[in-house]
């Protein structure tokens, strides 16, 4: 058995860590040539369905965004990202690990998420030339979720 994570029996493990049920929505933005193909496929087979991609028009509960330094601007994409996420749903930032082409320097996530709206939450080693940061959007507390008689 594998232990680097993201190979082997190891993929159905970080599904497990990436909060990734059967009958979720799962969008994937980001995809080339250089995706992780057995984490996708773990993705797929625990889904028992195909991810969907950037034309549909679902409500999707987890936002898979492969991204690289190249791949322009990360708030625009984490923006993008944001609109077809349901009220409680995740974004999984993934990106390649350091050393690798494409390499997106910490500090960038750490000040792009909070300009989307987005907080960090955890990060995650998923394949051999992957790392996922889980986003989550930061919400308002609701007026109805302040006690009676308590104002701003």
């Amino acid at each position: 058995m594998s232990t680097t994570p993201g190979t082997g029996d190891n993929t159905s493990a970080v599904v497990d860590r990436l909060g990734i049920e059967r009958g979720m929505v799962v969008q994937e933005l980001g995809y080339d040539s250089d995706v992780d193909h057995a984490l996708r496929d773990s993705i797929e087979d625990r889904l028992d369905d195909e991810m969907v991609d950037e034309d549909s028009d679902d409500v999707v509960d987890v936002v898979l965004l492969w991204f690289r330094q190249d791949d322009g601007d990360l708030v625009d994409a984490l923006v993008d990202a944001i609109a077809p996420l349901a009220d409680n749903g995740t974004i999984w930032l993934l990106t390649p690990k350091r050393g690798r082409d494409g390499y997106v320097e910490p500090s960038d996530i750490a000040e792009a998420a909070p300009t989307a709206g987005l907080s960090q939450t955890s990060l995650l080693p998923v394949a051999p030339d992957w790392t996922g940061a889980r986003l989550a959007p930061r919400r308002a507390k609701a007026a109805t979720d302040r006690p009676k008689g308590e104002r701003r």
